[in-house]
């Protein structure tokens, strides 16, 4: 009787085992692949794998980052080109991790009854229109305590997200350019000649 318990749990341990990796090879987790696609030389699979932007695990650590996310603020184009953009007035807050620039009242030398304020919030770190929202405030003031902020015409952030974006993918074009490419059929396999 005991001999039946035990076999019967078994046989329910592996009924559970072989559902669980049917479920798990539906969810996408093991995709064939075809040897076609992969030259056999291992040089040339991590040359390719290199270019296409994969990378390897060491004892489990995994890399998670799918080109959207920038270990250093100087890495973001978007980031570079708005600060580059903005040189000239000072800065209130700069916070990369938040993704927002906030400037300090500005006006010029002439006129110091009015002035604006910018505020530049990242919504993504690709060079794209929507990555970007800006508001630009403008302040005027009578006397130097009666003052009236409002938001300011949208031609200015315009003009100052088109900026930021040409100077953005200028800076995105000087890298790749920058970057050398090695074509596959260079990469010779131990025992290979020229």
């Amino acid at each position: 009787m005991t001999y039946l318990i035990k076999f019967s749990g078994i046989i329910l341990k592996i009924s559970f085992l072989l559902i669980l990796l049917i479920k798990l090879n539906s969810c996408g987790f093991y995709r064939p692949v075809s040897a076609k696609d992969y030259p056999p030389e291992p040089e040339k699979r991590v040359q390719k794998n290199l270019q296409e932007g994969r990378g390897f695990t060491i004892m489990g650590a995994m890399n998670n980052n799918k080109g959207g996310d920038f270990d250093f603020a100087t890495s973001n184009e978007m980031w570079r080109a708005s600060l580059d953009i903005l040189d000239f007035m000072p800065l209130t807050s700069a916070d990369y991790g938040g993704g927002l620039i906030i400037t300090d009242w500005y006006s010029d030398q002439g006129n110091l009854d009015d002035s604006i304020k910018i505020s530049i919030r990242f919504l993504s770190n690709e060079i794209r229109s929507d990555a970007l929202k800006i508001k630009v405030f403008s302040k005027q003031c009578e006397i130097s305590a009666n003052c009236k902020v409002s938001q300011s015409n949208p031609k200015i952030e315009n003009e100052l997200k088109v900026a930021i974006l040409k100077k953005a993918a200028k800076y995105k074009k000087d890298i790749v350019d920058s970057t050398p490419k090695r074509p596959l059929n260079t990469i010779l396999a131990p025992g290979e000649k020229n």
